[in-house]
C-alpha cells in the first residue's frame, strides 16, 4: 500500500446535485501529508471545513451526508470518495460551492478521469494502514444485511445483492486489487426502480436526476398517467416502457452493474475510515447506512488498538535487578521491580515477574493466590522512583518519598506466573523536588491497576 499520494495540480468540474438539483462547482486541491480528505464549503464564510470521516456522517439515506459541528453539510459524497480511494489519493482539499457533490453520470468514472488528467504524485510519508488481526462483523438484527472484515494481506471487497425481482435478482461483484477500480468498478452507475421515482419526486428528492445519470429498472409497469408525470418531471417525453427491463433500453456497462455500483458505494463509504485496510470486506445487501455504521465500527476498532500499549518484556534491560539495588534502598521481599526496559526523561517502564515463590502469595488468598493491590501500587511507586532519580546527577545520594496517591483503581487480579509491566509517565517537569506522575500496571497488555502519584525527591543527610 506504500506511500501517501495527492494530486499534482488543481482540477475542477461542474454539474448538478442529484437530490437538490442545484448547479455545483467542485474543485480539488493538492494537500500536504496527513491532511486527509477535507471538504470546504466556499459558499459559507466561516465554519466551512468538513473532514471526510465516519464520525462526521449525519445521514445515510440514498447517499452519504457529512457535517461539521456547526451544521455545515456536504451531501452524496460517496462517488467522489470512491474515486479517491480507487486511485489511492490520500490528501486533498475539496472546495465546493453548494451542499451536494455533482452526480455527473451516476458513477465515479468522471472523477477518476479528472484525477488522472490532473496527475497523482507520491508523498514522503507512509500511507496510514490498519492491518486487521481478527474477524469483525456488523449485522443488522432486523434483516439479513451483514458486513464482515477478514484479515488479509491486501484490500479486497466482495458484494452480494438480491432485490428478489424478475428484472433484478441476485448479483455478485468483487474487487481483488484496488488498481483495477478505474476499469472494473468506477463506470458502474447508480440505479433505482421505476416505481420508486414518483415517491422520490413527491419527497422533493432527485431534483437533479435524469435517465442519463441512473439506470432505471422496470419491474412493475406504470399506468400512462404516472409515466407522463415522470416524463414531465425529467422534461424527457421520449421516455417509454415496452416491457419489464430497463427504461428506454439503456445499455448496461456490465451485466452485474448493480452489484458493482454497490461495491463502488461501499469503497467510497469505507474511505471515511481514514486508513487503508489490510482486510477482505464481504458485504451482503450493503447500503449507505450499513456501510457508514461499519466504517464507524472500524474507526472505533482502530482507536481501541492504538490505545493498547505493547511492551517487549524480553528486550535487554537498561537496569537489571543488581543495578536497581544500587538506585533504590528497597530489598527482598519488598523490592518489587526486577528490571527496567525503557527510560527517558518523561517515562519509565519496569518489569515484575510474579512467581509462586513470592512471600505475599503464601498469605494473600493462599487457596487462590492474588498479588495484593497495595503492592502493585508500591511497584509503580518504585518504578517511578527510578524515573525521578534519573533527573538528578548523583541518584545514589537521594531518596524518593511518595506524598499522595489519587484516582487509584484496581481493574484485574495478578496471579502467580503473571508478568507485571509498570509504566510511569511524568505529567509535568519536576519543580522544587516534586514529581507528579501517572502510573499504570499491565498484565498481557491490559491495565490491572492505575493511579496518579505525587512524590518528593530528597537528598540524604551526610
Amino acid at each position: 500500500m506504500g506511500k501517501q499520494h495527492t494530486l499534482k495540480k488543481i482540477c475542477s468540474l461542474k454539474g448538478k446535485g442529484l437530490h437538490k438539483g442545484k448547479d455545483v462547482s467542485i474543485t480539488f486541491h493538492p494537500a500536504d501529508i496527513n491532511h486527509g480528505i477535507v471538504f470546504k464549503r466556499t459558499d459559507l464564510e466561516e465554519n466551512n471545513l468538513i473532514p471526510a470521516s465516519a464520525e462526521s456522517v449525519v445521514e445515510a439515506i440514498r447517499g452519504t451526508v457529512i457535517s461539521n459541528k456547526n451544521g455545515a453539510v456536504v451531501r452524496t459524497i460517496e462517488h467522489v470518495m470512491a474515486a479517491l480511494a480507487g486511485l489511492a489519493i490520500d490528501n486533498v482539499l475539496i472546495e465546493i460551492d453548494n451542499e451536494e457533490v455533482p452526480i455527473v453520470d451516476g458513477s465515479s468514472i468522471e472523477y477518476v478521469k479528472l484525477f488522472q488528467q490532473a496527475g497523482i504524485v507520491e508523498q514522503d510519508a507512509d500511507k496510514n494502514i490498519f492491518e486487521l488481526k481478527e474477524v469483525i462483523t456488523w449485522k443488522d438484527s432486523n434483516s439479513d444485511i451483514e458486513i464482515m472484515a477478514i484479515p488479509s494481506e491486501s484490500f479486497k471487497v466482495s458484494v452480494l445483492v438480491d432485490y428478489k425481482t424478475k428484472v433484478l435478482g441476485m448479483q455478485h461483484a468483487e474487487l481483488n486489487n484496488i488498481s483495477d477500480f478505474a476499469k472494473e468498478i468506477a463506470p458502474a452507475r447508480t440505479f433505482c426502480f421505476l416505481h420508486e421515482i414518483l415517491p422520490l419526486i413527491n419527497a422533493n428528492m432527485i431534483k437533479g436526476g435524469d435517465v442519463e445519470n441512473a439506470i432505471v429498472y422496470v419491474n412493475n409497469i406504470l399506468e400512462d398517467k404516472e409515466l407522463q408525470q415522470i416524463a414531465t418531471f425529467f422534461n424527457r417525453h421520449d421516455i417509454k416502457v415496452e416491457n419489464t427491463g430497463i427504461l428506454n433500453n439503456i445499455s448496461l456497462h456490465f451485466d452485474n452493474e448493480v452489484a458493482r455500483h454497490k461495491l463502488l458505494d461501499l469503497i467510497g463509504d469505507l474511505n471515511l475510515i481514514g486508513y487503508g485496510l489490510k482486510a477482505h470486506i464481504i458485504a451482503k445487501y450493503p447500503g449507505h447506512a450499513t456501510n457508514t455504521a461499519f466504517a464507524l465500527m472500524m474507526v472505533n476498532k482502530i482507536k481501541e488498538e492504538q490505545r493498547k500499549v505493547v511492551f517487549d518484556v524480553n528486550k535487554p534491560p537498561i537496569f537489571n535487578s543488581v543495578e536497581i539495588k544500587q538506585k533504590l534502598p528497597h530489598r527482598f521481599p519488598f523490592l518489587l521491580v526486577d528490571k527496567i526496559i525503557e527510560l527517558t526523561n518523561e517515562r519509565v517502564v519496569g518489569i515484575k515477574n510474579a512467581t509462586i515463590n513470592e512471600e505475599f502469595f503464601n498469605g494473600h488468598f493462599p487457596q487462590e493466590p492474588v498479588m495484593p493491590g497495595v503492592l502493585l501500587v508500591e511497584g509503580m511507586a518504585q518504578t517511578g522512583g527510578i524515573l525521578v532519580l534519573n533527573q538528578v546527577p548523583d541518584p545514589e545520594n537521594y531518596l524518593t518519598f511518595f506524598l499522595s496517591m489519587d484516582k487509584v483503581k484496581f481493574r484485574a487480579k495478578v496471579s502467580p506466573g503473571d508478568t507485571v509491566v509498570y509504566e510511569m509517565i511524568l505529567l509535568e517537569p519536576i519543580r522544587r523536588g516534586l514529581a507528579h506522575m501517572k502510573g499504570k500496571a499491565y498484565v498481557n497488555q491490559k491495565v490491572v491497576a492505575e493511579g496518579d502519584f505525587l512524590a518528593q525527591v530528597v537528598k540524604e543527610k551526610e
